[in-house]
């Protein structure tokens, strides 16, 4: 999605899912809990803010140390009060030091209160594409995690997918249950031809998280590219039971069942995929 510096905009579900490397489950789940309440467009589907997107970022990593549901609500609070309507031409950084949060925006720095957490939080303009990432700093006295090396090759992946791969290769090793390096690893090696480590890839990832639904999508692809249709049905049938509003696993489904005589399956799953992609504007 292309954005400009100083120009809000808004954003659909499918924007924040590919921008902040989020599930659509875990947005919905950050929705429920009421960290963030994005408006809603004339057919119902969700509108994100700029200011949206810090705030789902923010909570999911804060949710990860654990904090208490209270100080995570001051702590996004404070930001939205502050955060500028759109990301400004120069970036912006959110960054902790000890139980201080210090944002940068420009030459300018403000503080927002915190717990004590990790969070190193970038927002940039790069070629009119807005890109938001967590990236932990990296220093001689702290030992490198698998989000650490995840992050290494997810950066890396438009400009060197060998790196990108020994560094999700190695997330692996230090996490084998990471489940976003599964997931992309997967795909790289899938796109390359390397259709067996690929699906060793899939299966360790489904191993340790057998209803995530990004992998079982991911699989199910793959699976059909080797021909093996059924397998292929019922791995993107078991991500739908995951996440019924998976819309590219309705169509993907519908393609599938299209192919294999299922024309009342097709049928079904198209309607589900257009009635969702309507839904989402």
């Amino acid at each position: 999605m292309s954005i400009e510096g100083g120009d809000a905009r808004e954003y659909g579900l499918r924007d924040v899912e590919r921008l902040l490397n989020l599930s659509r489950a875990v947005v919905v789940g950050l929705i429920r809990c009421g960290y963030v309440a994005p408006e809603r467009g004339p057919r119902g589907a969700y509108r994100f803010s700029f200011r949206d997107l810090i705030a789902l970022r923010t909570a999911r990593s804060l949710a990860s140390a654990h904090l208490p549901a209270r100080r995570i609500n001051r702590v996004l609070k404070d930001l939205r009060l502050r955060l500028p309507a759109s990301v400004p031409v120069s970036g912006l950084a959110i960054r902790a030091f000890g139980d201080r949060i210090v944002v940068q925006e420009g030459v300018r720095h403000w503080d927002a209160d915190s717990g004590q957490y990790m969070l190193d939080l970038e927002v940039r303009v790069s070629g009119g594409e807005l890109r938001v990432f967590d990236r932990p700093e990296r220093t001689e006295t702290r030992a490198e995690s698998a989000e650490d090396w995840f992050q290494r090759a997810w950066e890396a992946e438009p400009r060197d997918q060998d790196a990108a791969v020994e560094g999700y290769q190695q997330a692996l090793r230090m996490n084998p249950g990471h489940a976003a390096s599964s997931v992309n690893l997967g795909r790289l090696l899938h796109e390359s031809d390397h259709l067996k480590q690929a699906e060793e890839t899939y299966r360790g990832g489904l191993h340790h998280h057998p209803e995530d639904e990004l992998l079982l999508f991911n699989f199910g692809v793959l699976l059909e590219d080797l021909g093996r249709l059924d397998e292929a049905a019922a791995a993107y049938r078991a991500a739908l039971h995951s996440q019924p509003a998976f819309a590219d696993c309705h169509y993907n489904l519908a393609l599938l069942c299209e192919s294999t005589g299922n024309k009342l399956g097709a049928i079904r799953h198209l309607w589900e995929y257009r009635k969702l992609v309507a839904r989402e504007g």
